[in-house]
């Protein structure tokens, strides 16, 4: 027995791998097993809770159980050793630097870089996924501007607020990070849009922002180009260390991004992947309908930049998934859509309920084509100080944009429908519909008649949303179905065509809708099917037609008429009903007498024609001294 146990403890390493026990020089070098009834001796080089440390594997530079100073990480020390346990998070990767889990991953990645000792270290160039991002100059599924896009430097631009910093020109370093710039440059963006012009001074500058640009006009990277750019220089806050028991599993964010539905949020991603390219800034998606487990697994291997809707958002706050306590830039993309009805109480439980930073100690960035007034007053309580931004024809949309007005009645329609796509030119076609039912129904009869049709709404699975529109996007099936889901914000190339077969209820849904054509500088054309049953947003097309130089034709103006008489817009939905509410910066609008929002002497448009805001529409001729919102309600409230 005294044999067995010294040959045992000849078994142990003591000099860190000189060798194996007495009279083993011939392996020296290599490590040698420790048996279980020895690994809790003081003095092996291996033994399990050195440093006080439990299920780490450390030894110094070599192998060992027990080392670093977290349980159950992974570390790939600055001397080139291995440790389980090492780092500076538990439950994280590290690899030397000072990074680790909840938004500090570092293990090395293509395409990642790392923000050491207050510096930002971009990694190495990587071919394949550069292809992968930024495909090719031929590749006509990418485009990053149109025939028309130096028009763009005619829109009118206003900037209201105090202290309006100056817009840049170009995409330059400075103000811009260098590394920010060459992926723009590999995105083959040549020159900012009027939005991105101002976005990128403001954002520097530490101020909130609304902004209002019509359609197409370059939002997305109006919000991640400063974000982004301003971060890089910056660098990641410092996480606090908290003693929860799930504490090692958070993500930390430093910039938050929500969009109300999961195609736009997967859009931005991508668009955030692109411009994060080679920088210690890592962008994660999370939404509603996917596996949740996989989104998790996906926040573990680190998040800086996060994309979400509301829903999926509030889940994983409340599964301790992610904390908000470290951000710095909170932006609301499609933010009318995002403050209205449906989604405001989770706004407000994200924002202000739970561990993000107060308003004063964060910026705040809101984007979209319309801002109404009511939308503007709810948002002021997430934001400080902020400047108003209008581009272009505020709450309009644009010019590329050839809008043609058809009088069918509904029983019509699918014929006329028909004419339409058999007449109509190559190119990709969204038909937008008012409910599933008729979507699906709309999809199965043109796949009935030989045009390869595919649908999208909200009953439809995330797969097959995706898989929709994947054989959209890639031409298999050229034209997509859609009801408001498809409505806001996704910029797909090539769209030659919008088709409103339902007109919706509000003159804002049609504008967002008409957007997905025209954009970045190309053209497009928007057809609707309007009859009497759509005379409550009658009048406000008709000022959307002039004001982007369109035809007006003359049923439409004879019914704008007919509903005007009276001061009266029939059919009106809540406050905003068929009307464009005012869009430009309320605070710059003082009421007039009365309180009232029509008189002649506060009207919203030309003085000369009378075109007061009145009576919940727009009035004929600006004398309505009728409040603001609603006609039938007798408090004239919005709320």
């Amino acid at each position: 027995m005294t044999d067995f146990t010294q040959q045992m403890n000849n078994l142990s390493v003591q000099d860190n791998g000189a060798g194996n026990g007495a009279g083993n020089e011939s392996r020296r070098g290599k490590s040698g097993y420790v048996p279980p009834h020895l690994r809790n001796r003081s003095g092996g080089a291996g033994g399990a809770g050195d440093d006080n440390r439990r299920g780490g594997f450390n030894n110094g530079g070599s192998f060992g159980f027990g080392g670093g100073n977290r349980r159950g990480g992974y570390d790939s020390n600055s001397n080139g050793s291995f440790a389980y346990g090492g780092g500076n998070r538990r439950g994280g990767f590290n690899n030397g630097g000072s990074r680790g889990f909840g938004g500090r991953s570092n293990y090395n990645r293509p395409g990642v870089g790392k923000w050491v000792d207050g510096k930002h270290e971009p990694s190495a160039r990587n071919e394949k996924l550069e292809l992968e991002l930024f495909g090719t100059a031929e590749d006509t599924s990418i485009q990053s501007s149109g025939i028309n896009f130096d028009n763009y430097d005619d829109i009118p631009v206003e900037a209201s607020g105090e202290g309006v910093p100056e817009p840049i020109t170009s995409f330059t370093s400075p103000p811009l990070d260098e590394l920010l710039v060459e992926n723009i440059t590999l995105s083959r963006f040549t020159k900012p849009t009027p939005v991105q012009k101002y976005s990128v001074p403001i954002v520097a500058g530490g101020r909130d922002l609304m902004a209002c640009a019509q359609t197409g006009s370059g939002k997305t990277g109006g919000f991640l180009f400063p974000v982004l750019s301003e971060s890089y220089m910056n660098g990641p806050s410092e996480v606090v260390e908290s003693a929860g028991a799930f504490s090692s599993h958070k993500v930390h964010p430093t910039a938050l991004v929500m969009a109300p539905t999961r195609e736009l949020v997967s859009q931005i991603y991508d668009e955030a992947r692109k411009f994060s390219y080679r920088s210690w800034v890592k962008p994660c998606v999370v939404y509603g309908g996917a596996d949740i487990g996989q989104q998790i697994r996906n926040l573990d291997k680190g998040c800086d930049l996060l994309v979400a809707t509301p829903g999926r958002l509030k889940d994983l706050l409340e599964r301790g998934r992610v904390s908000l306590a470290n951000i710095k830039y909170l932006v609301l993309d499609e933010a009318d859509r995002m403050l209205d009805m449906g989604f405001e109480p989770q706004i407000r439980h994200i924002v202000q309920e739970c561990d993000m930073p107060d308003v004063e100690n964060r910026q705040t960035l809101m984007f979209s084509a319309t801002f109404p007034r009511d939308i503007q007053m709810l948002a002021r309580d997430f934001l400080k100080d902020y400047i108003f931004l209008s581009v272009g024809r505020v709450g309009s949309t644009s010019e590329n944009i050839t809008q043609k007005i058809l009088y069918v009645e509904d029983e019509e329609k699918k014929s006329v429908l028909l004419d339409l796509l058999s007449a109509g030119d190559a190119g990709l076609t969204i038909i937008f519909t008012e409910t599933k039912r008729m979507a699906d129904n709309l999809a199965d009869f043109l796949y009935d008649q030989g045009f390869p049709a595919t649908a999208i709404h909200g009953d439809r699975s995330q797969y097959e949303r995706e898989k929709a529109l994947a054989a959209f996007k890639s031409g298999t099936a050229p034209i997509l179905v859609a009801t408001a889901v498809a409505a806001r914000g996704l910029d797909i190339s090539n769209v030659a065509h919008v088709i409103n077969y339902d007109l919706p209820s509000d003159i804002d849904d049609y504008v967002h809708r008409i957007g997905r054509t025209g954009r970045a500088g190309n053209v497009g054309i928007a057809t609707a099917f309007f009859n009497r049953n759509n005379k409550n947003i009658c009048k406000g097309m008709v000022d959307l037609l002039n004001e982007a130089n369109q035809e007006v034709p003359e049923f439409l103006s004879k019914i704008a008429r007919e509903s005007s008489f009276g001061g009266k817009m029939g059919g009106a939905r809540g406050g905003r009903g068929g009307s464009r509410g005012p869009v430009r910066d309320f605070r710059r609008q003082a009421p007039a007498s009365g309180g009232n929002w029509g008189s002649n002497n506060n009207s919203w448009g030309s003085p000369s024609q009378g075109g007061g805001y009145s009576s919940g529409g727009y009035s004929s001729g600006g004398r309505s001294s009728s409040g603001y919102g609603n006609p039938t309600s007798s408090s004239n409230s919005w709320w």
